[in-house]
């Protein structure tokens, strides 16, 4: 036997086992809420979580839905009656697109939606959203189940909606619209859209039937529990991620005060307005986002910033001063994985639009949000890797 003839083999054999072996699948160790989410849903949960810290993902609501555009004074634009294809007020102003894109199911059941938009025209922008690897979030601005009057009636409703209440049939009635939605969003083969459910919303303010006030803790966080497991487990839907997104608040049990448990949320937001509209409060924005994030990171969860915005953006230098550079320049803080800013809806006061949260062409704060666009910390649709997937 030539000598070094004996080890051979089990050399060969080494080198067989080292070539044959698969890597790891990361979404194996993955944990998602959803026991059933499927292969795009959990990609976009490790995505998300990979991407957290590296780019700040720009989103708007209802942003190919309407807006004002360039023809500031004829009214604006709505895509439904002007036929527009995939116009966004975001993209007319800097030349990109959200990378993401908010909804509501508020009025689910009619044609429109709370904010007027088609629930079939939300469909089809949804998965065209998807198919340009953008990511969608839905909110739900539920009418109170109970007396039949808006989300912010505030009358007792939530004890009489869980199991054993007298109106639990009618409010899982409400649900299954919300699924079926859910279960047809998908592309034409097949493939379910995945989506951040955000329901249930600023719950730590008194304005919603099923916040502070309203309904007790107890009461909130069963709402939560039974609304997750009828969506996924009874109804199946696997391409939900769920989000808990209560509104301002100071410290860390505050926030955790009315939390469902790890097992029933993905996403841990927050809403907040109210701070980021002057220099004093951003401070105390930029704290409660460390608490967020700490969170979020013991329990290897996402982070994000929800909704916020400064309601015509008086300030024009806000997308850097109040947005980007407290975001990016805090060590912790900037593994926010998102903010989201609210609407621009083309009510007209006086001949002058006043609730727009995002730039039209020719408002003062372009220059600004160029310049918040065009920073590598930010990301946009054009910016994302592939979401979906694991790289």
């Amino acid at each position: 036997m030539l000598p070094g003839k004996r080890f051979l083999i089990p050399l060969c054999l080494a080198l067989m086992i080292v070539f044959s072996c698969e890597a790891p699948d990361p979404l194996d160790d993955l944990f998602v809420s959803n026991p059933k989410a499927s292969v795009e849903t959990r990609a976009l949960y490790l995505n998300l979580m990979r991407i957290a810290g590296e780019r700040l993902l720009f989103g708007h609501q209802d942003a190919v839905a309407y807006g004002i555009g360039h023809d500031h004074e004829v009214g604006g634009w709505d895509a439904e009656i002007d036929g527009e294809d995939f116009r966004s007020d975001v993209h007319d102003a800097s030349g990109s697109y959200p990378a993401v894109f908010g909804w509501d199911f508020g009025k689910i059941g009619n044609t429109h939606n709370i904010d007027s938009v088609s629930f079939e025209l939300m469909r089809k922008w949804m998965i065209e959203v998807y198919e340009r690897g953008g990511i969608n979030t839905v909110s739900w601005h539920e009418d109170n189940p109970v007396s039949g009057g808006g989300a912010w009636d505030t009358s007792d409703a939530v004890k009489y909606i869980l199991p054993g209440g007298e109106r639990h049939q009618y409010f899982k009635s409400r649900l299954d619209l919300v699924a079926d939605f859910f279960l047809d969003l998908k592309t034409s083969d097949g493939t379910p859209v995945p989506v951040i459910f955000r329901p249930y919303h600023e719950h730590t303010g008194g304005w919603f039937w099923w916040g502070t006030g309203p309904c007790s803790r107890e009461e909130f966080i069963e709402l939560w529990r039974f609304t997750h497991i009828y969506l996924t487990e009874l109804r199946g839907c696997t391409n939900l991620l769920f989000c808990y997104s209560p509104d301002i608040f100071r410290t860390r049990e505050r926030y955790m005060e009315r939390f469902p448990g790890k097992e029933y949320v993905d996403v841990l937001g927050f809403d907040n307005y109210h701070d980021l509209r002057t220099t004093e409060g951003v401070p105390l924005a930029v704290e409660q986002m460390r608490i967020v994030v700490d969170l979020a990171q013991e329990m290897d969860k996402v982070a994000a910033l929800t909704e916020t915005g400064y309601n015509m953006i008086p300030q024009e230098d806000w997308w850097t001063a109040n947005i980007l550079n407290p975001i990016r320049n805090d060590p912790v803080a900037r593994n926010m994985a998102w903010v989201l800013v609210w609407r621009n809806e083309n009510w007209m006061r006086d001949g002058r639009y006043v609730h727009h949260f995002a730039p039209y062409p020719g408002h003062p704060s372009v220059p600004d949000f160029m310049e918040f666009r065009a920073d590598p910390f930010t990301a946009f649709l054009e910016d994302l890797p592939d979401m979906y997937s694991v790289n």
